[in-house]
C-alpha cells in the first residue's frame, strides 16, 4: 500500500502522466462500476481507475506503482465470478481497466493463429476469426462483455474444453507487463518451442498476480461447415455417463459439447425465462445437450441423426430431439445458457464450480445431493454443466420461501458438504471460474502444500512487493 494517504494526489497525478488526465477516474459514481462484481458479493474502494490504451503505457502504471508500493487490481470485463478482478476495502488500491487495450493486432489464417490485445471481447475475437474463415472455439455466456486477458487470467473453460480444451491449451503466446515495469513477450505462431519453462502457461490462469496480460497470439482452427445439436431426456447422470462414451466413440472428434442438466433446472428456466419451451413431450428427469460439429456440408447433421437413432435403439437415452434450423438450436442452447439466470430469479444460491473425473460425475451428484438432504432438507440442488470434462456447477438454491440473507449465510457449511465429497473423488474446488477472492481461503485447506510453497515462490520471485492483485488467489 502507500506508505500514506496524503501522497495519493501525487501519485495519482505521476499516473495522469502516464495515460492522459482523461483517462484517469476518480469520480465515486464513474468508478463504481468497476468496484462491485456480477454477483454483487464483493464491493471495494479505490484510489481511482486507470484505462490505459497500450502495453507500454500499462508496464510504465506498474513501473510506478511498484515503486510507491500501490497495489494494483488488474480488470478486463468484469464479468468474473469469484472477485478476482474486484479491489479491497481499503481504498489504496489502482484498478487497472484493461477496455482500451482493444486492438486486433494481426489475424493470420495460413498459421491459424491470430494475435489480440487484452481488452479485446471474446466475441470480437471470434468474429475476427471468422472473417478469416477460421474459427475460435472459446464459448462463453458472457462472450459479449468477457474479455481475452480475462479469459486468460482465469484459464476459462467454457463448452468445448471436450473438443479443444481450456484457455491454456489455445494460447500459443502472451504479453506480460510485470509488476516492474518490463513487458515480457511470448507472442508469435510458433506451435513448437522447447528453450526453457513454459512461461506462456505459467501466467496464464494467474488471476494476475504475476503480471498483467496485455496481448495474447490464440489458436485458430478450421471453420466448421455444419452444426447438428440434441437434447436429450435421461433417467439419471449414470445413462448419461454411458451416453457419452457412446457418442463419443461414434462421434469422435465431431463431439464439440456434451452438457448435462436435471429437470429442476430446466423448470426453472421454463418458469423465469421467457421464449423457453419445453422440446420434449413428456418431462424426464435429466437431461443431456450434444453438439456435434463437422467440416463438410450437413456431416454433422447425418452423423447425429444416426447416433440419435442408435443410443434410442440401445436404451441410453428416453427420448430426443435433434435441431432442424439455427432457431432451433439456439432454442436448445439457452435452456442450458439460461441457468445461471434463472436460478437467479428463485432467490439465494450458493454455487459451485467443481471438477471430478468424468467417470465419478454420478456418484458425486448422488453423493452430494443425499448429504445436503440430510443437512438441510429444503435446500435445492441445481447440478449442470460440462460433463463431457468433468467439470459441473453445482449450484443449491434456497428453499422456497426461505430468507435469502439466512440461506446464503450458510454458505460455508453448504461448501464444506459439497467440496468434501469433491476432495474424496479426486477433484478441484475451481474447474473454470479461479480463485479470487472467494476460494482463497479453501485453497489453503484443499491444495498441496509442497504446491501452495512452489506457488508463494514464484509470487515473491515475481512480485516481490506484493502490489499485484493483492488478497487474490494467495
Amino acid at each position: 500500500m502507500t506508505a500514506n494517504r496524503s501522497e495519493a494526489p501525487f501519485l495519482i497525478s505521476r499516473l495522469a502522466a502516464i495515460v492522459g488526465e482523461t483517462s484517469v477516474v476518480t469520480d465515486p459514481t464513474s468508478m463504481s462500476p468497476y468496484l462491485a462484481e456480477p454477483r454483487d458479493l464483493y464491493h471495494g474502494r479505490a484510489l481511482c481507475v486507470l484505462k490505459p490504451r497500450t502495453a507500454r503505457e500499462v508496464g510504465d502504471i506498474l513501473a510506478l506503482c511498484n515503486e510507491a508500493g500501490a497495489p494494483l487490481t488488474p480488470q478486463g470485463g468484469n464479468t468474473g465470478l469469484v472477485g478476482g478482478q474486484t479491489p479491497d476495502a481499503s481504498g489504496a488500491s489502482v484498478v487497472l481497466s484493461l477496455e482500451r487495450l482493444s486492438r486486433i493486432r494481426a489475424v493470420d489464417p495460413i498459421a491459424d493463429a491470430m494475435t489480440v490485445e487484452a481488452g479485446v471481447t471474446l466475441a470480437q475475437a471470434q468474429e475476427a476469426a471468422e472473417t478469416a474463415d477460421r474459427y475460435f472455439p472459446l464459448s462463453l455466456a458472457s462472450e459479449g462483455s468477457c474479455t481475452i486477458g480475462g479469459n486468460l487470467s482465469t484459464n476459462a473453460g467454457g463448452v468445448h474444453v471436450i473438443a479443444y480444451g481450456s484457455m491454456r491449451d489455445l494460447a500459443l503466446g502472451v504479453e506480460i507487463a510485470l509488476a516492474d515495469g518490463r513487458l515480457l513477450s511470448t507472442l508469435g505462431a510458433l506451435r513448437k518451442d522447447n528453450t526453457g519453462y513454459d512461461l506462456t502457461r505459467l501466467f496464464i490462469g494467474s488471476e494476475g498476480t504475476l503480471g498483467v496480460i496485455t496481448a495474447a497470439t490464440l489458436k485458430l482452427f478450421p471453420r466448421p461447415r455444419s452444426r447438428a445439436v440434441a437434447f436429450l431426456g435421461l433417467r439419471d447422470p449414470a445413462q448419461a455417463l454411458k451416453l457419452l462414451n457412446f457418442v463419443k466413440d461414434r462421434a469422435g472428434p465431431s463431439l464439440h459439447a456434451f452438457e448435462i442438466a436435471s429437470r429442476s433446472g430446466v423448470e426453472l428456466v421454463l418458469r423465469h425465462i421467457p421464449g423457453t419451451r419445453d422440446p420434449l413431450a413428456q418431462p424426464h428427469d435429466w437431461y443431456a445437450l450434444v453438439e456435434l460439429a463437422a467440416f463438410a456440408e450437413g456431416e454433422a447433421e447425418r452423423v447425429a441423426a444416426r447416433i440419435l437413432a442408435a443410443a434410442l435403439g440401445a436404451h441410453l437415452a428416453e427420448d430426443a430431439t435433434l435441431a432442424q434450423s439455427l432457431d432451433q438450436s439456439g432454442a436448445l442452447w439457452k435452456l442450458r445458457e439460461s441457468m445461471s439466470e434463472a436460478q437467479k430469479r428463485e432467490g439465494g444460491s450458493i454455487k459451485h464450480d467443481v471438477a471430478v473425473p468424468v467417470n465419478e460425475i454420478p456418484h458425486f451428484i448422488e453423493e452430494a445431493g443425499r448429504r445436503l438432504r440430510a443437512a438441510f432438507p429444503e435446500a435445492r440442488p441445481i447440478p449442470f454443466g460440462h460433463m463431457g470434462d468433468g467439470n459441473i456447477h453445482y449450484n443449491v438454491s434456497q428453499p422456497v420461501g426461505a430468507d435469502k440473507a439466512e440461506f446464503l449465510a450458510r454458505w460455508g457449511e453448504v461448501n464444506a458438504i459439497v467440496h468434501g465429497v469433491v476432495r474424496e473423488l479426486g477433484g478441484s474446488i475451481s474447474a473454470e471460474h479461479g480463485i479470487g477472492r472467494l476460494k482463497r481461503d479453501l485453497l489453503r485447506e484443499t491444495k498441496d502444500p509442497a504446491a501452495l510453497d512452489a506457488m508463494r515462490a514464484i509470487k515473491t520471485a515475481l512480485d516481490p512487493k506484493g502490489i499485484l492483485n493483492p488478497g487474490v488467489l494467495l
